[in-house]
């Protein structure tokens, strides 16, 4: 008996290296993205009890551990790659999806919805904001534009395509703050200055709850609003990287971050974050997620296309629908989009991402490869670490 309490209180208490090859964050975040969805429906459907708790709705907790998770996945790749080898691949797993998301929208959703309320096309390409407009003037992540002409005026929640992409933006300003920080030795080096900085921005969020502003406008506040979240899931990777993941702290995080987030007005949600961070990433250790979900990640085409799916179902009489049937739905048709996403646009320009900043093999000459023939490799590859164990340094 007291050597299984012992076992037990080793298995609490130990340090676990975090398994980042074999979690649950996948289907983590695409439960997220689903309570996104499920949060929009009340309001696009023209209801105004949507399911939320200390002045946030289901969707933006949701959003906010979106930006926990990514704080702690987009830090440990900062410090994993060299700056260059940062941006094309942060640039190729966001940019790509998204502005074809904005050509569908523009492109078939839009006209879909004008033909279905009005009848006709008319008006489509000419009547302002047009779809052109649509897509240039959100093409680069800020979302200026919700409407394209007329096609949705008739809508419980009308001139409005998608509600949910404004947050890509301000999630890649504090990827472009990673890159720069990470930049810094004792960034990289100290936990200490990592939980300062975290510190700050809570600090930034908490003058912005009492009107000190600056004279800064809206952008500066929905920053602040979301960067202490990613950066807490920044401090989060740090700390596990520094001294392992312990299952008991996992366990005690979650009523901390809890209470706070429940309790605490305010700053509760910013003050939770790094609770909430070795929660989640605790949790996604001992809670298994299905095969296909761990080798496809489609949480992010869902949270770009569940908006204008919802809307689309709107178009064709779905707001009458009871409000879980209607969730049910939408869910399915936009995990359907979701899945056309990653593997028709997103897990290719990763690909290609991936092969324009790998190092590229070595190409032997007709007399290096005849040196090989007679037992002698190429100073090239005499030099190249691995080359004499079948490493292959396309995936280093």
């Amino acid at each position: 008996m007291s050597r299984g309490v012992a076992s037990r209180g080793a298995w609490l208490t130990e340090a676990m290296e975090y398994p980042y090859r074999r979690n649950s964050l996948n289907l983590f975040r695409l439960v997220l993205a689903f309570l996104v969805l499920v949060a929009h429906g009340y309001y696009i459907v023209g209801r105004h009890d949507s399911p939320g708790f200390n002045g946030e709705n289901l969707g933006g907790w949701a959003v906010i551990g979106f930006f926990v998770i990514s704080g702690f996945l987009i830090t440990r790749s900062r410090f994993r790659t060299d700056p260059g080898t940062f941006l094309v691949h942060r640039i190729g797993r966001i940019m790509p999806a998204f502005i074809v998301c904005l050509l569908l929208t523009a492109a078939v959703f839009a006209p879909v919805a004008l033909w279905v309320t009005q009848g006709s096309l008319s008006g489509y390409l000419h009547d302002g904001p047009t779809p052109l407009q649509y897509v240039w003037s959100n093409f680069f992540l800020h979302i200026d534009t919700y409407q394209i002409g007329r096609s949705l005026s008739t809508v419980p929640y009308p001139n409005a395509w998608n509600g949910s992409l404004w947050t890509l933006y301000f999630e890649f300003l504090c990827y472009l703050a990673v890159w720069l920080l990470g930049g810094l030795a004792i960034y990289r080096r100290s936990v200490t200055a990592v939980a300062v900085v975290w510190a700050a921005s809570v600090a930034v969020r908490g003058a912005n709850l009492i009107g000190l502003t600056g004279g800064l406008d809206g952008d500066f506040e929905l920053l602040a609003r979301l960067a202490p979240y990613f950066l807490g899931g920044s401090l989060i990777y740090l700390i596990i990287d520094r001294w392992g993941l312990r299952r008991v702290l996992g366990i005690a995080s979650i009523p901390i971050a809890a209470l706070l987030m429940v309790f605490v007005p305010g700053l509760g949600g910013p003050l939770s974050a790094p609770f909430l961070g070795y929660a989640l990433l605790f949790l996604s250790t001992v809670v298994p997620q299905p095969a296909w979900v761990a080798r496809n990640d489609v949480s992010y085409g869902f949270y770009i296309y569940a908006w204008p799916v919802q809307q689309l179902v709107v178009v064709f009489g779905g707001a009458g629908l009871n409000i879980a049937l209607y969730t049910v739905i939408c869910a399915m048709i936009t995990f359907g989009f979701a899945a056309a996403s990653w593997f028709g646009v997103e897990r290719h320009f990763m690909r290609l991402a991936r092969n324009a900043t790998s190092p590229r093999p070595v190409v032997a000459s007709a007399v290096d490869r005849a040196d090989a023939a007679a037992g002698e490799l190429p100073q090239a590859q005499q030099q190249q670490p691995g080359a004499q164990h079948g490493a292959d340094p396309a995936r280093a």
